[in-house]
């Protein structure tokens, strides 16, 4: 079993430091700025430029701001060409209501879009401005419910006003019921630009707080509740806005999550919830959620472009671009996939003697696909063995990481007693799609003496026969050298130890 602790330092390399092709799923949300086309070597740059080993390459991003179904494809276009790109972005509907629309757009490799739904149309007052969207998809190789997760995007009425604040309420209050309402149960996040300055407004805290149906109940994965507009203790996530008069003073863009992903089982959000964002540093170890750009040296000033150390010059100076005048930095958070469970499917002892010792190997442990998700992006799987007698092996618990070899289990068999044994050993995982899976245990345990066959105590021809008859119907037990077949190699190993006798 590989050691804890390196899957600690695993986690933390990737909390410190996201690279190009972050661990897990990476989904984010941008407010692009009245997007109609254009700004392309900005966009690519923005997100797959590159510095000091960090880039935005995110898996999944929820847009505001889209003005129509042909800039969302060139938002795609722009995505698959860019340099790095993994090349495969696609994206869903564009759905066209009043004043300027969402979007969303996403790597086939990590997620299969499942289909896009209108919670609440926008409209004039007292109905918040624009259109709610949410966008169905499932993880890529997961089948169970645990792969599906909802994607809602908003652009939430901007004002002060006690009737701005209620429209916002009213639209936060669809969010929430609509959430409660996913059926089966699944995980759900929200993203978008908010307009709220502070976790005390009514919006938010219908988004955010206790009521007596917390199924659609959404969680701030960074714990970090105030009057955000205009206070430099929260400069490490303000969003809004890079280039605009007023400076980086408010968190208007934000990444809110299902209570769901954030219970340390299955998907689940990298990073502590428990902890506030650091008010220190941008490079916040205990999260993966990030304000992209914000390296907290701009708070009521334009974003910094030289000498910003969270992203560098190139990287803040498209970022300000794609902002085309005023606007706002995306934010990003990661999420660990499950585990995935695997296992040898038989354990074929062959033929023992009463009373030798037998025991042979089984390889298990974790096996998701680090390849698409990364290391650190694939949950521990934890998992205990279930051995029925005569067989037995250690029940555990154990746990194994992604990558590497499996762990080994030593499986043993009782041998005193004659007979052919064949039973069903279980892994149970906290894999969601395979909990509990099946290993198929099987042995023959004969009389001391090999060649009396037929265990009558004398070795003759019926016992050649009844080894012949086994030989011919390529019953396991005929297996005599363990090679896993049944073949001329037995037959004479059998003949030559009946022409011996006992």
């Amino acid at each position: 079993m590989k050691p804890r602790r390196h899957r600690i330092a695993v986690l933390l390399a990737a909390l410190a430091a996201p690279i190009a092709a972050a661990d897990g799923l990476r989904v984010a949300t941008w407010n692009i700025s009245l997007y109609a086309g254009g700004r392309n070597a900005a966009i690519q740059t923005a997100v797959y430029g590159q510095f000091e080993g960090r880039s935005m390459a995110p898996d999944v991003i929820m847009l505001q701001e889209m003005t129509s179904a042909a800039a969302l494809q060139q938002i795609v276009t722009i995505l698959n060409t860019a340099p790095g790109s993994p090349g495969d972005w696609a994206s869903g509907p564009f759905i066209d209501g009043p004043d300027s629309d969402n979007g969303f757009v996403y790597r086939t490799s990590k997620v299969e879009f499942l289909g896009a739904v209108v919670v609440a149309h926008g409209g004039a007052a007292p109905n918040h401005p624009r259109d709610l969207d949410r966008y169905d998809a499932r993880l890529i190789g997961y089948s169970s419910d645990e792969g599906l997760i909802s994607f809602y995007s908003s652009h939430m009425k901007a004002g002060s006003a006690s009737d701005d604040q209620q429209r916002r309420l009213l639209e936060c209050q669809e969010i929430r019921a609509d959430a409660a309402a996913l059926s089966p149960p699944r995980h759900f996040i929200l993203g978008g630009d908010f307009n709220t300055q502070s976790s005390q407004q009514a919006s938010y805290i219908e988004l955010t707080g206790l009521q007596s149906d917390n199924t659609g109940r959404l969680l701030d994965p960074i714990s970090t509740p105030g009057a955000w507009n205009n206070n430099g203790s929260f400069r490490f996530v303000h969003t809004q806005d890079p280039v605009g008069a007023g400076g980086m003073d408010d968190r208007h863009d934000q990444v809110l999550i299902a209570y769901t992903l954030a219970d340390g089982e299955g998907v689940d959000y990298i990073g502590n919830p428990a902890i506030p964002y650091s008010t220190e540093a941008w490079d916040d170890a205990n999260h993966s959620y990030r304000s992209w750009g914000n390296d907290g040296t701009s708070f009521n000033l334009t974003l910094t472009t030289d000498g910003n150390t969270m992203v560098g010059a190139a990287i803040a100076e498209a970022l300000k671009t794609v902002c085309a005048g005023a606007g706002h930095l995306p934010v990003f958070l990661d999420l660990r996939v499950p585990a995935k469970a695997t296992a040898d499917t038989l354990l074929d002892f062959g033929t023992i003697n009463v009373g030798d010792e037998a025991s042979l190997v089984l390889h298990a442990g974790n096996a998701g696909d680090v390849a698409l998700w990364g290391p650190a992006g694939i949950g521990e799987l934890l998992y205990a063995l279930d051995a029925p007698a005569p067989f037995a092996t250690d029940a555990g618990p154990f746990a194994d990481d992604a990558g590497g070899q499996l762990n080994e289990h030593t499986v043993t068999l009782d041998t005193s007693t004659p007979g052919e044994f064949e039973a069903t050993l279980l892994l149970v995982s906290n894999d969601p799609d395979a909990p509990s899976l099946p290993v198929t245990l099987h042995a023959n345990v004969v009389g001391a003496c090999l060649p009396d066959w037929n265990t009558d105590g004398t070795v003759n021809t019926l016992d050649f026969l009844a080894y012949l008859n086994s030989w011919t119907a390529q019953d396991p037990s005929a297996d005599l050298n363990g090679d896993g077949a049944v073949n001329t190699l037995d037959f004479l190993e059998f003949l030559t130890a009946w022409a011996a006798g006992c």
